[in-house]
């Protein structure tokens, strides 16, 4: 069955959504590219990883999309689609929320300055790392979007990988900067959903 991200009229919303969502992500990893090359950058190579592993990751679940097999049950292709275009844009506000919230401190690379000010409001209230869980739920809806289970499962196992690295990068490095107030700020928060991860 073809998925309804290439069915009229359902392709207009989706790839007007892709486009929104993604769109500015493209610019993040751009300017990122130019601060992974500056001296005694702390990266560790996550931004290298992320920028392999999620294409890969989307260049396999497009093709996926196509196998019968691996779609949700063909009664639940628009309550499929809908669902995953929402949490598509849902995790593109909680991002876009993210960069506002940071301001100056937010990166696509990894950098920790001493005088550095750990962000605690908005979603940063209850989740060290909102912009990765926001990132995480981009591309689940994706593939959940795209209609099949084993898309939204690729999507979503390699963005949690990903990520997961570039979190306990981005936390050493900053622990390091900052000291105690960032310590005391991971003992407050999970990294990426509340109360369990």
């Amino acid at each position: 069955m073809t998925p309804l991200p290439f069915v009229w009229p359902y392709a207009l919303i989706f790839w007007a959504i892709f486009l929104w969502a993604f769109a500015p992500e493209y610019l993040i990893v751009k300017k990122a590219r130019e601060g992974v090359t500056v001296a005694g950058s702390k990266d560790g190579g996550s931004l290298q990883m992320i920028l392999i592993a999620m294409p890969i990751a989307t260049l396999v679940a497009f093709p996926l999309a196509w196998v019968s097999a691996l779609q949700f049950p063909a009664g639940m292709r628009i309550a499929v689609f809908v669902a995953g275009t929402a949490i598509l844009i849902a995790g593109t506000l909680l991002r876009r929320h993210c960069f506002k919230q940071l301001g100056a401190s937010f990166t696509g690379d990894v950098r920790a300055r001493a005088d550095q000010v750990v962000i605690t409001s908005g979603a940063y209230a209850f989740l060290r790392h909102p912009s990765y869980a926001a990132g995480t739920l981009m591309n689940l809806g994706l593939g959940v979007a795209l209609g099949s289970w084993m898309s939204a499962l690729i999507l979503a196992v390699i963005s949690i990988a990903v990520y997961s690295y570039r979190m306990s990068v981005e936390e050493r490095a900053l622990v390091e900067a900052i000291g105690e107030p960032y310590r005391e700020f991971m003992r407050t928060r999970r990294r990426m959903i509340p109360f369990v991860y």
